[in-house]
């Protein structure tokens, strides 16, 4: 389930733009502008598509995790246990969890060649500091998929603290799993376990 999030999840957030520019738009506004030429990056770059792994990384790390606050996505992750977490275990969590998307992003962007996209009106008010912002993944004798992008205004720009695929968030996902590791081992034996699927996608990638 996770891989089927970050697969359709990923179109709009590879090429972002500057933080000032991403503070002068609206959210609608920006996924509609970036989520084309992201598309067509993807289908047009031979290192990309041949599954440059290093490039690929580099590119997801350096445009999209800039844009996401994985302070919140953590701790949303975690749920109730984050408050039981020292510093150094938050720092450790956050550390792994974003590792981890950045690994699984890019396993999955070599996937993207004959995607369309539908947008949904924004529904929004001005003095709103959190929204939703909503796309549909048309693919031929498919029905559409729906994706939900839960964004929060801070001084720097809108930043991601979720996603939903059809309905289904990505943190909420996480944190069944997550849940059911702390019970059985402990927050220390989440982060190894964080870890440990790390280093795995890390071999798996060389």
């Amino acid at each position: 389930m996770k891989s089927i999030f970050l697969k359709f999840a990923l179109p709009f957030f590879l090429l972002l733009p500057s933080a000032p520019l991403l503070a002068q738009e609206m959210p609608d506004a920006l996924v509609k502008r970036v989520t084309e030429e992201v598309l067509e990056i993807a289908r047009q770059d031979k290192a990309i598509q041949s599954g440059d792994m290093k490039k690929i990384i580099e590119l997801v790390d350096t445009k999209v995790l800039p844009h996401f606050n994985f302070d919140h996505m953590t701790a949303l992750a975690v749920g109730r246990d984050w408050n039981k977490t020292t510093p150094e275990q938050k720092k450790s969590l956050i550390t792994q969890f974003r590792l981890l998307l950045v690994r699984t992003y890019a396993n999955s962007l070599t996937a993207y060649r004959d995607q369309n996209l539908r947008y949904r009106p924004l529904k929004m008010q001005p003095e709103d500091i959190e929204t939703l912002v909503r796309v549909e993944i048309l693919q031929p004798g498919s029905k559409p998929i729906l994706l939900s992008y839960s964004l929060e205004k801070q001084d720097n720009g809108w930043k991601v603290f979720d996603v939903a695929v059809a309905g289904v968030s990505l943190v909420s996902n996480y944190r069944d799993t997550f849940a059911n590791e702390i019970r059985a081992n402990g927050i220390e034996g989440l982060i190894k376990m964080l870890a440990g699927k790390n280093k795995q996608l890390e071999t798996r990638q060389k």
